[in-house]
């Protein structure tokens, strides 16, 4: 049953990337579970990937019995620098959203959002309130 313990590592890495996602409201935490999570996906893949005795599929002079696919390896290396692109871009936007409303908590956020209401901020007419911009085109008559 521990034979394969690759797998157990993937399931208990799978489940604590998942509940950090979930339970957690900072989003550099949730960051962080989510690469957890497709980390165990990746180690996932790999560990299907392996055979046992199997050599590269690398003509020699010496015949294998068995050769080893190389595309599970090659499309996780490909998955990893995925994973760092939309790493560096949340981590960005978690930035921006630090420096726009102050907190990276989602229970902070959730009230900011809801008192930015449209339909407080909007006009008798409709219309939604623009402030005193004197270049914007509805103060000009037509």
């Amino acid at each position: 049953m521990l034979g394969q313990y690759n797998y157990w590592v993937v399931i208990l890495l799978m489940m604590s990337g998942f509940y950090i996602v979930v339970s957690r409201g900072n989003l550099i935490k949730q960051v962080v579970g989510l690469n957890i999570f497709q980390t165990s996906v990746f180690i996932l893949y790999i560990s299907l990937a392996y055979v046992g005795g199997a050599t590269a599929p690398i003509i020699h002079e010496v015949e294998a019995e068995t050769y080893a696919n190389p595309l599970p390896h090659v499309l996780i290396l490909t998955a990893i620098v995925v994973n760092v692109s939309t790493t560096a871009v949340a981590l960005s936007l978690v930035v921006r959203i630090r420096e726009m409303y102050g907190t990276i908590e989602q229970d902070e956020l959730g009230g900011l959002l809801s008192d930015m209401d449209p339909v407080r901020e909007s006009g008798q007419d409709g219309s939604i309130d623009t402030g005193s911009n004197p270049g914007h085109r509805g103060d000009r008559p037509a």
